[in-house]
């Protein structure tokens, strides 16, 4: 499988959708690399969308980064994340997410968010892994 990066969106259907659940569990299980950004973001969602306790985020957190590897945002990846949202048009947010999976070398970007099929900088494809849902 090619590398892969995960976007948050994914990720958080593993707590909160139980027909999209199974899916992002299938592409976990062949790892992958996420940022701190994503961990920021699963924290935000858990404590305000899902009503988590902190106890209960801090366990998802750590599930999540038992299957994968983190990686922190550097200020090259800020920078490299601020050419590609005014390039392809992407928020700054969806930006650095795609920064961040290609200084990790991943080629796919598993997204619901970002635009199916995207090619950025000529390596990294977005790919909604909901599609055929």
């Amino acid at each position: 499988m090619p590398a892969s990066f995960f976007d948050t969106n994914v990720l958080v259907y593993l707590a909160s959708d139980p027909a999209k659940a199974g899916r992002a569990r299938e592409l976990l299980a062949h790892g992958g690399t996420i940022s701190v950004q994503v961990l920021n973001e699963i924290a935000n969602v858990t404590q305000r969308k899902l009503r988590f306790s902190w106890l209960e985020t801090r366990e998802f957190l750590s599930l999540i980064c038992s299957f994968l590897s983190v990686i922190p945002i550097t200020l090259r990846i800020h920078e490299s994340g601020l050419g590609l949202a005014e390039r392809y048009g992407l928020s700054v947010y969806d930006a650095m997410i795609a920064a961040a999976a290609l200084d990790s070398r991943c080629d796919t970007l598993w997204s619901e968010d970002m635009h199916d099929g995207l090619v950025i900088s000529g390596r990294l494809t977005v790919v909604n892994p909901f599609r055929a849902l």
